[in-house]
């Protein structure tokens, strides 16, 4: 029997299923680039409902009973006596989120005999070791670009929230105040600043177009340059540097994926070297920045905010310094597991697993790894190199 294992985050504090605000959701059909959206044979839930956490299941149990496959979803991940460790063994494959990342690293691929397949519900899949899954030819896939905008618009609105001081003000409010001076003494405008974008892929472009109508200076870094027509249209200036580009900032939005080179690629002396009072935004992974060097830039005054929704490890431990630094504007992980996205990553999650069921070729944009090399998706936006440690290894946590 085929077993699937999924490791997805817990219920709402007050039970499930939890009243909705809404009762629908916009109806998309295709992404900004053409591609259609999740394609699968059926759904088993409705748009707008809660499938990320254990409850929901990502909508999978009616279709993977009926395929006769074992299912288990669950929460606990974490050391060598949660469910996730104890079922793995003996599971043929894996689904996880960025949001509550079940690591796979080297070691328990080696003890995951029967792994074949491991999902990430969402994009981003640095949770998996690449090279101890490319050794062991297991596939990696993710539903790309389902929730690509989602995390954009939470990073344009994070970087707001930072620039005209917004939490600082609300809390004003909440405590029965109305001191303005307190609110705006470290609001300023958007408009006219120089705000920097590392990775313009799907979520990096999609918060160019967003930023362009703010009046603001765009500049940008990633590995390929965009072509010029797409340039010339959102007023773009390329550094191929990123050290240089973040010396002329203002405020930058970090949208690359977790890499050898992108690993600790804001630490202290990068951070010196920025404009005194500039902005971080970072909603791809925690392990971009170096956490401690954070702590001191906002002490010190260096960098004037920080904002983002992604945290190493996640969950975060109740004593992580990023709780309690100044001037920060962070949240759990949850910028693209709205609602909205939940629908499309779970449809996803669900057209990979009809795939894989029935020996049908996986989507090439779903793909990040296959047949024991970097595939798709992943050959265009991830670097390993054999025998060197990858993201996904747990070197970090070590």
């Amino acid at each position: 029997m085929t077993k699937v294992l999924a490791v997805l985050y817990p219920d709402p504090v007050d039970g499930f299923p939890p009243k909705y605000v809404r009762d629908d959701i916009p109806k998309i059909t295709h992404y900004p680039d053409g591609s259609t959206v999740p394609t699968p044979e059926g759904i088993d839930f409705k748009p707008g409902e809660l499938l990320g956490s254990v409850s929901g299941g990502l909508g999978l149990k009616k279709y993977l009973e009926s395929k006769g496959v074992e299912f288990v979803v669950t929460s606990d991940k974490e050391g060598p006596d949660s469910v996730f460790e104890k079922e793995l063994p003996t599971a043929d494959v894996v689904i996880s989120q960025p949001f509550w990342p079940a690591y796979l690293t080297a070691d328990l691929i080696d003890k995951a005999k029967n792994l074949k397949l491991a999902i990430t519900a969402g994009i981003g899949s640095d949770h998996v070791d690449l090279n101890a899954a490319n050794e062991h030819n297991i596939t990696v896939a993710e539903v790309t670009y389902s929730n690509s905008v989602s995390v954009a618009e939470a990073e344009v609105m994070q970087l707001l929230a930072l620039v005209r001081n917004f939490i600082p003000a609300h809390d004003i409010v909440k405590a029965g105040g109305w001191n303005i001076a307190d609110a705006v003494s470290r609001a300023y405008d958007l408009e006219g600043m120089t705000v920097g974008v590392i990775g313009a892929g799907r979520i990096g472009r999609a918060v160019l177009e967003r930023l362009k109508p703010f009046g603001v200076k765009l500049v940008y870094n990633q590995r390929h340059q965009l072509p010029d027509e797409v340039e010339n249209e959102l007023g773009l200036t390329y550094f191929p540097d990123v050290h240089e580009m973040v010396k002329v900032v203002d405020a930058v939005v970090l949208a690359a994926p977790l890499h050898a080179q992108t690993y600790h690629l804001f630490n202290d002396e990068v951070l010196a070297t920025m404009k005194r009072g500039a902005y971080i935004v970072n909603n791809s992974r925690g392990e971009e920045v170096d956490r401690d060097a954070i702590v001191r830039a906002l002490n010190s005054g260096q960098i004037g905010g920080y904002s983002g929704d992604v945290w190493y490890p996640q969950p975060a431990p109740k004593d992580h310094p990023w709780r309690t630094m100044p001037n920060e504007a962070m949240t759990p992980h949850m910028s693209g597991t709205t609602l909205s996205a939940q629908a499309r990553y779970a449809a996803g999650a669900r057209e990979i697993l009809e795939d894989f069921l029935e020996d049908k070729p996986i989507r090439p944009e779903y793909l990040i790894a296959q047949g024991g090399s970097l595939a798709g998706t992943g050959a265009k936006s991830y670097t390993v190199k054999k025998g060197e440690e990858t993201p996904g290894s747990g070197e970090a946590e070590k």
